[in-house]
C-alpha cells in the first residue's frame, strides 16, 4: 500500500459507510483500488467516440451496463450517424447483455430540460431489442438519480474490460469538441446561449481492477429489493409504456476482477441521501464524495483547480476557505459557467445567490489567491461548463458526476473517481517535479489550460507556479479587448472574468427559501443540518 496515497484517500473509517463492501478496505486492504490505467477523455465528442469504438466490438455474450440521468435515444455520438438507442439496441439483439439503470426524472412539465420523456424512449428501444433498461425513482424526495457510467465486460477476455465513469450524459447537447461550436441535436437553455449551446464536458476510461469496483456500483443499485417506481398510477403508467418490471431481474454472477493494467490508484466516492424506505446498502446514506474532498483540501499545498456546474453552498466553500486560511501560498482558480442554465426571473435568483455567497466566502478568506472565471468560444457565445473535475497540486483529482453544491453531496446519487498517479513521477513532490515529468494530474491540468488559456501543451507557462497571475492577465485582456470595441484581433484563450448578476434584496425574500429547499437541499441526518461536516 502506497502511504503517499493513503495521505489524500480515505480509509474504510473515513468513508463511513460499514453497509457497503465496495473498496471496503479492511484486514490490510487498501479503501481504493490499484493497478489501474486511467484516460481523462475532454469534451463530449472524444468521450462518444470512445465509447462507439468500445460497443462496436462486442459480440454475444458480452455484457454492458450503464446508469445514466438523461439519455436521448436519438442523440447521435458519431457523424455517421450512429444513435445511442440505435446502437444499444443493436448489441441486445446480437446476444449481448445490456442492462441500464435510466433516472425516471421530474417530467417535462416541471422542468424542459431534465426529461422524463427521453429516458422512457431510451430505455424502451432498448427492451424492445431484448435488453434491460429500467427507470429508476429510487431516490430521496427532491433528489435525482445522477450518476453517470458504462461498464464494458468481455466474455472471453477480461484484459480488454473498460469502464467510463464522468459527467457526460448519453444526451442531446454533450457531443461538443475543443473548438466548442456546440452539439447540433442541443437542449434547451438560456437564450444567452445560443441555439446550439458550446459545451465543456469531461469523462474517464478505466482499466484494471477498478471495472469490478464500478460494476459493483451498478449492481447495488440494481439490487435494490424496493420498487423501482413510486406507487401512482402515473408512475406505474411509465413503468408499463416503457415495458419494464417494478423489480429487476437478478443479475449474473461477477465475475473475477480485470488484470492490473497500469500505474493509476482509483477510489470511487459516492453520494447517497438520506431516505425512507433506506437503501440497503447505505442506509444512513452516503457522502464519501464530501468527505473525500475534505481530506484532500487539507493536503492542499500550492494549488485547488476547480472546473464546475454550480460552485453553490456555503458548506461547499467552507472547506476549500479552511485550507486558504491555513495555507498563505495556496491558491484557488475555478472556471463556471457565466449564466445558469435557467436564467429566468423565476430560475436565476436561487442559482446565483448561491454561487455569490460561495464566491464571497472564498474571497474573504482570501482576496487576492481566489480567481473564478468563465469561458467563451471564439464567436464570443458563453461555453455552458459541466464539467466537474477538481486537481489538487497535481498530485490528487477528481472526475465524476458530484457538482460543487449540497445538493451533490448529500442528496442526490452521485460517482466521481478520485485519481493519484503512483508511478515515479506521480509521486514527486509538487514544487520539485521536472517539468518532463508529467504525471497524469499534470496532463490533464495542461490539456485543459491549454485550451483555456490558448497555449501549447507543452508550454512552460503552463506551471503552477504563478499560475493565477496567469489566468488573470488572459482574462483581462479578452474582457479589455471586449470593452473597447473588438477593433483588433481577437486576444488568445477562452477566459473571462466571473461576474455573476447581483440578487436584489426584493428577490433574496423569496430566492433564499427556494435556494434552500429545492435547488440545493441537505440531504444529511439532522444532527449534521447547520454545520460544515458530512
Amino acid at each position: 500500500m502506497d502511504s503517499t496515497v493513503g495521505k489524500w484517500f480515505l480509509n474504510w473509517i473515513e468513508r463511513g459507510n460499514p453497509a457497503s463492501d465496495i473498496q471496503a478496505g479492511g484486514a490490510g486492504t487498501p479503501a481504493w483500488s490499484e493497478g489501474n490505467l486511467v484516460r481523462p477523455l475532454v469534451h463530449g465528442a472524444a468521450y462518444f467516440a470512445r465509447l462507439q469504438d468500445e460497443l462496436r466490438g462486442l459480440q454475444a455474450g458480452d455484457r454492458v451496463w450503464f446508469t445514466d440521468w438523461r439519455g436521448d435515444a436519438d442523440e447521435q455520438i458519431a457523424a455517421d450517424g450512429t444513435t445511442i438507442g440505435g446502437l444499444l439496441a443493436g448489441l441486445a439483439r446480437s446476444g449481448v447483455e445490456v442492462r441500464g439503470l435510466v433516472w425516471r426524472s421530474h417530467g417535462e412539465r416541471i422542468s424542459a430540460p431534465i426529461s422524463g420523456r427521453s429516458n422512457e424512449l431510451l430505455s424502451r428501444q432498448i427492451n424492445d431489442a431484448g435488453g434491460e433498461a429500467l427507470l429508476d425513482q429510487r431516490v430521496r424526495l427532491f433528489g435525482s438519480h445522477h450518476q453517470k457510467l458504462v461498464v464494458i465486460r468481455h466474455r472471453d477476455d477480461p484484459s480488454c474490460d473498460v469502464a467510463f465513469v464522468g459527467g457526460i450524459d448519453l444526451s442531446h447537447s454533450r457531443r461538443d469538441d475543443s473548438g466548442h461550436a456546440g452539439d447540433p441535436q442541443a437542449v434547451k437553455m438560456d437564450s444567452k446561449y445560443g441555439q446550439r449551446p458550446p459545451w465543456h464536458d469531461a469523462a474517464l476510461e478505466l482499466r484494471g481492477p477498478v471495472v469490478a469496483d464500478v460494476l459493483a456500483v451498478f449492481a447495488e443499485r440494481w439490487n435494490d429489493p424496493h420498487p423501482l417506481d413510486r406507487h401512482t398510477p402515473y408512475r406505474m403508467l411509465l413503468q408499463r409504456l416503457a415495458r419494464m418490471p417494478r423489480h429487476p431481474k437478478p443479475l449474473p454472477e461477477a465475475a473475477p476482477p480485470p488484470p492490473p493494467a497500469g500505474p493509476h490508484a482509483v477510489q470511487l466516492l459516492r453520494t447517497y441521501g438520506l431516505k425512507h424506505p433506506p437503501f440497503p446498502f447505505a442506509p444512513d446514506g452516503e457522502r464519501s464524495i464530501a468527505r473525500g474532498y475534505a481530506k484532500a483540501f487539507g493536503q492542499a499545498r500550492s494549488l485547488i483547480y476547480i472546473e464546475d456546474q454550480y460552485l453553490w453552498s456555503r458548506e461547499v466553500a467552507s472547506g476549500i476557505a479552511a485550507a486558504l486560511e491555513r495555507n498563505q501560498e495556496l491558491n484557488v482558480i475555478i472556471v463556471v459557467p457565466r449564466y445558469p442554465d435557467s436564467d429566468g426571473f423565476l430560475g436565476g435568483p436561487p442559482r446565483r445567490l448561491g454561487q455569490l455567497r460561495a464566491i464571497s466566502m472564498l474571497r474573504k478568506a482570501a482576496p487576492d489567491r481566489v480567481g473564478v472565471f468563465d469561458l467563451e468560444n471564439t464567436e464570443g457565445t458563453p461555453i455552458y461548463v459541466h464539467a466537474k473535475i477538481c486537481i489538487i497540486d497535481d498530485t490528487w483529482f477528481t472526475c465524476g458526476s458530484d457538482n460543487f453544491n449540497r445538493r451533490s453531496w448529500t442528496t442526490d446519487s452521485e460517482l466521481t473517481c478520485a485519481v493519484m498517479d503512483t508511478s515515479a513521477e506521480g509521486q514527486q513532490d509538487a514544487g520539485t517535479r521536472a517539468r518532463e515529468s508529467r504525471p497524469l494530474a499534470t496532463e490533464l491540468r495542461q490539456q485543459l489550460w491549454a485550451e483555456h488559456l490558448g497555449l501549447d501543451e507543452d508550454d512552460p507557462q503552463l506551471r503552477i507556479e504563478g499560475s493565477l497571475q496567469l489566468w488573470n492577465h488572459t482574462a483581462d485582456t479578452l474582457d479589455r479587448w471586449h470593452n473597447t470595441g473588438r477593433r483588433t484581433p481577437r486576444p488568445a484563450g477562452q477566459v473571462r472574468r466571473h461576474v455573476p448578476e447581483p440578487v436584489t434584496p426584493l428577490q433574496r425574500l423569496w430566492a433564499d427559501p427556494v435556494y434552500q429547499l429545492i435547488v440545493d437541499p441537505d440531504g444529511r441526518p439532522r444532527g449534521l443540518r447547520g454545520t460544515t461536516r458530512f
